[in-house]
């Protein structure tokens, strides 16, 4: 059984934590169910982030200089969905960097191997 890892989550006053036998309530960590398979809602994921996110960031790594894409690097799939009935492409290729836009077709779109023009 999994549980929710938010280091406040038995402490939030809600009817599904209420745990034990009559005259030995208590309130109890839920399981966790989403928000990135280890926390039970998004509160308890902010709680561990506030407790915890300064040391994780300092353990895998603080960036201390900013990173960067060049314009060859900087390509990305788009889509028109207001697309005309003229017989254009309604899917691109589209590099802001370059100001271009190149059409490609859906399935080429759809292709999740296919990353550049």
């Amino acid at each position: 059984m999994k549980l929710c890892q938010g280091p406040l989550c038995h402490t939030y006053p809600t009817k599904d934590r209420i745990r034990g036998p009559k005259g030995d309530k208590h309130y109890e960590t839920r399981k966790q169910t989403y928000y990135h398979d280890e926390f039970c809602c998004l509160r308890c994921q902010n709680d561990w982030f506030r407790k915890f996110g300064k040391l994780s960031v300092d353990h895998f790594g603080r960036l201390h200089e900013p990173k960067r894409t060049d314009a060859s690097g900087a390509w990305y799939k788009s889509y028109d969905w207001r697309h005309s009935s003229d017989g254009g492409s309604r899917h691109y290729f589209v590099n802001d960097l370059l100001g271009e836009r190149r059409p490609i077709t859906q399935a080429q779109y759809n292709d999740e191997s296919f990353v550049s023009p």
